[in-house]
């Protein structure tokens, strides 16, 4: 475009005492399509904190394949044959065993239900993902020969159950049937770690020992209940589940983090759709308040735009004036949007202002995470939209006629 229409376009755009409305009704515009990219950017960065935040605590904490029964019934019992066997797939980078059962846990006052795993901790093994970097206390007594009971809680759960580090804490198994009935099995464990996961429901009901001692509290053989697999590649997961049932046999099924969370990431995903259809109404209205302005415009400079034609502007040069003057609207308005929108998400999860019930959301804050390519595509659906909103205002002006415009005047 030559410097003629650029120069006409800025020119139009200028407040003048008579043209007061079309200036107001042009800053609207510029501030309507600010507002909804700077809503389109709020709204993607709250959905990509949630699904990002939610999905690296749950695979820190959980396994990224899951061997469990098909039909559970008494346990895994070769998973000791199977484990070599599941580390030569590729991309598994470990197979670790694991035994879970309900239990109740009784603290010095008051006590709650929780989830006794069982894991090879210790003597060289390698912790779960989730142990590695304990909130408080330290695995190295799981290295000692003591035959002392050891056990890791979460630190919501020793919260609620006044439990502090090194304290003593009673696990009530469902016991043994003995011939004076039922009896509870009573178990005395000392607290040597807490964890934090960040998700509530792991943090506030789950706790770690060795396997060896869970199969004893769980009244077990040697058996365990799910074999977790993690991958270098937690998108492999399909694939690799498959090779998986084929080593493991019709009685075992493998299940991957992406169908134990579907319910979740569908939800996430639904949430995304939703949002961006709501809030691109607003670059709609926005769109609309840019057709209003042009089309003013077309008719405020009627006389002028003839005048112009009739000293040798051709109708594509009055056509792309008015274009320019639209894009112009619609991009100083992306403009701001971006500059408002990255601004919130940065400070709003730099400072973490917009607080959760973890016991309802799972985690304390609202999460954002910012994506340069988000701003590109909602830079591109604003510019878009008000081009399409220039289109018809421009095609009138380009097809005023200088001798019927000129007659009257």
């Amino acid at each position: 475009m030559s410097r003629f229409e650029w120069m006409v376009a800025l020119r139009y755009l200028r407040a003048k005492r008579k043209q007061t409305v079309i200036s107001v009704i042009t800053v609207i515009s510029i501030m309507g399509v600010a507002a909804g990219v700077a809503a389109l950017i709020i709204a993607l960065a709250v959905n990509n904190g949630f699904q990002s935040s939610l999905q690296a605590s749950m695979l820190s904490a959980t396994a990224h394949i899951n061997i469990l029964e098909r039909n559970p019934e008494y346990g895994i019992a070769n998973w000791e044959q199977l484990v070599p066997r599941l580390l030569k797939i590729p991309h598994v980078i470990s197979a670790t065993p694991g035994l879970y059962g309900q239990v109740a846990l009784q603290g010095p006052l008051v006590g709650s239900g929780a989830v006794l795993k069982g894991v090879p901790l210790g003597h060289g093994a390698a912790p779960p993902e989730l142990l590695r970097h304990l909130k408080a206390g330290s695995l190295d007594a799981f290295n000692s020969d003591s035959h002392e009971m050891l056990i890791v809680l979460g630190s919501k759960l020793a919260e609620q159950n006044s439990v502090p580090l090194n304290s003593r804490v009673t696990i009530i198994s469902r016991g043994q049937l003995t011939p004076m009935g039922m009896l509870p099995g009573l178990f005395h464990f000392r607290v040597v770690g807490l964890f934090e996961s960040g998700l509530y429901d792991l943090d506030s009901s789950w706790a770690f020992t060795t396997l060896p001692t869970a199969q004893r509290v769980l009244n077990l053989t040697d058996v365990v209940n799910t074999i977790e697999l993690r991958l270098d590649d937690i998108f492999t997961a399909p694939e690799v589940a498959k090779q998986v049932e084929d080593i493991t046999g019709p009685k075992l099924m493998a299940k991957t983090w992406m169908e134990e969370n579907r319910p979740l990431l569908n939800a996430l995903k639904l949430e995304k759709t939703v949002s961006l259809i709501t809030v691109s109404l607003i670059e709609l209205v926005a769109a609309l308040n840019i057709l209003v302005v042009l089309v003013m415009l077309v008719m405020e400079k009627h006389r002028d735009v003839a005048i112009l034609m009739s000293l040798g502007a051709r109708r594509q040069q009055v056509q792309r004036i008015f274009i320019l003057q639209g894009l112009i609207i619609g991009g100083i308005g992306c403009l701001l949007g971006l500059a408002g929108g990255y601004s919130v998400t940065i400070l709003c999860n730099h400072y973490q202002w917009l607080r959760l019930d973890e016991q309802i959301y799972a985690i304390s804050y609202v999460p954002f995470q910012s994506r340069w390519t988000d701003g590109i595509w909602v830079a591109g659906l604003a510019l878009v939209t008000s081009f399409i909103a220039t289109l018809h205002p421009s095609l009138t002006a380009s097809r005023i006629a200088p001798a019927e415009a000129l007659r009257y005047e």
